[in-house]
């Protein structure tokens, strides 16, 4: 709407906005304000534009835009000689003004900002519109916007979905080698309580042949009692007919001391009787033979470490094993994490252990291999294999102590060997007795 307020029909100063000045041309009205600021003088400013009249442009146009704008519309003197300025500047688009046709191919928002300066007749109009083809503008700029975002989100959803689709064919994978590691938990669960049953099965039979060979040991000891006691009586008859023989003789009674030799004639008959009854077998073993010692020929396993033999050679090994009734202790992932660290734990103690008994089956050793059940995040489905004993450390006990256990556990002079790397548990088992060596001697040996 346009309204004319101290002015005839054709004067466009009495034309005023029924809107707010539009933001383009605000901006760029500020912009011919500061242009045309530096070609007046102090006195031709406005007062409150005074303080800015040494700014550059830009600040000037930065931090004098409101005052700037106040002054233009309400100080129609500062108007005029800003309008001045913009004649000068642009002669063209002030003329075209004045005719009252603006060029066709002129900005919207410069015509706008000139008509507002210039204040010709009509302007209120081109103001209107420049601010309308502004918003057409913008919200043309602002369509091309969401149409560019709608196209970016489009692609970010294919590659969402495409990655969905990445994500859930490898979880599918995962999962199928999932299933598969179960099944074979599985198998091995089935068999390990298989050999459980087999050996609660062996178990019972052993205990059941333990209770027959108690009961018949009792029955041959109350047997043995009842025979010592009977053996007890002769012999104090024996004893009493001894001392009235010695009386007699004393006394010189020679028949009496007949007698008395008859008597004990008997009593020696009638034990070897007993012997020959109870089926007892002649004494074989001699108090000198229940002292421990070494005897000429037999071989230690401090002896072995005396032949020409290098520690690091794999044949040293193999003559330990071969000692009678030898008994080989492996540190098991010191062994491993030596020979082949690369692999997974669960890899790393099925090769050894397979290795060890084919070891076990060449040399018929007793084999025990030791884990550290600290590492262990749940119990392990194992099943031993044939002619090897495998064992965990309890909570809180390390491997290397379980083994020095084992090495207490056994009777002095049995031949034990340590297959270890560690300085700390080859020196306390060589103390205990047994013979330590080295992982590698043993990664040898076994390839």
């Amino acid at each position: 709407m346009v309204e004319t307020a101290g002015g005839g029909p054709g004067d466009g100063t009495a034309e005023v906005l029924d809107r707010p000045l539009p933001d383009g041309v605000r901006r760029r009205v500020v912009q011919i304000v500061s242009d045309g600021f530096g070609g007046l003088t102090v006195g031709e400013l406005p007062a409150q534009l005074r303080q800015y009249a040494r700014f550059a442009p830009n600040r000037r146009a930065k931090f004098a835009g409101n005052a700037m704008a106040a002054a233009l519309e309400t100080d129609a003197l500062f108007r005029q000689r800003i309008g001045e300025k913009l004649r000068e500047a642009q002669p063209e688009l002030a003329g075209a003004l004045d005719s009252g046709s603006p060029p066709p191919a002129a900005d919207p928002l410069d015509v706008a900002a000139a008509a507002y300066v210039l204040r010709p007749t009509g302007w209120v109009k081109l103001v209107t519109a420049a601010g309308e083809e502004a918003q057409r503008a913008d919200a043309e700029r602002a369509d091309e916007e969401s149409r560019a975002e709608l196209e970016r989100l489009r692609e970010e959803l294919d590659h969402a979905r495409e990655q969905t689709r990445a994500e859930t064919e490898r979880l599918r994978t995962e999962l199928e080698t999932a299933k598969k590691e179960a099944e074979s938990l599985h198998r091995k669960l089935r068999a390990a309580l298989s050999d459980v049953k087999r050996g609660e099965a062996a178990l019972r039979k052993v205990q059941g042949e333990i209770e027959a060979v108690r009961a018949e040991g009792n029955a041959q000891v109350s047997t043995a009692e009842s025979e010592t006691r009977r053996l007890k009586a002769r012999l104090g008859e024996a004893e009493a007919a001894l001392e009235a023989t010695r009386r007699a003789a004393r006394e010189g009674r020679s028949v009496e001391d007949m007698r008395v030799r008859l008597l004990l004639d008997t009593v020696l008959e009638a034990a070897q009787g007993l012997r020959r009854e109870l089926a007892l077998p002649p004494v074989s073993v001699r108090p000198a033979e229940t002292v421990d010692a070494v005897e000429p020929g037999r071989m230690t396993p401090k002896d072995i470490a005396a032949r020409a033999l290098s520690d690091s050679d794999p044949a040293i090994l193999d003559q330990l094993l071969a000692l009678p009734q030898a008994h080989l202790v492996v540190d098991g992932y010191n062994v491993t994490k030596t020979g082949y660290p690369q692999m997974p734990l669960e890899k790393q103690r099925l090769r050894l252990l397979g290795q060890l008994s084919q070891l076990a089956a060449q040399t018929g050793a007793e084999v025990t291999c030791v884990f550290d059940g600290a590492e262990l995040a749940a119990p392990v489905l194992l099943a031993p294999p044939r002619g090897v004993r495998v064992l965990f450390s309890k909570p809180g006990v390390t491997a290397d102590e379980l083994i020095r256990q084992l090495v207490r556990a056994e009777p002095p002079g049995r031949p034990v060997i340590v297959a270890s790397t560690d300085r700390e548990v080859a020196d306390g088992v060589a103390r205990a007795g047994a013979r330590p060596v080295a992982s590698a001697v043993l990664l040898k040996r076994l390839s």
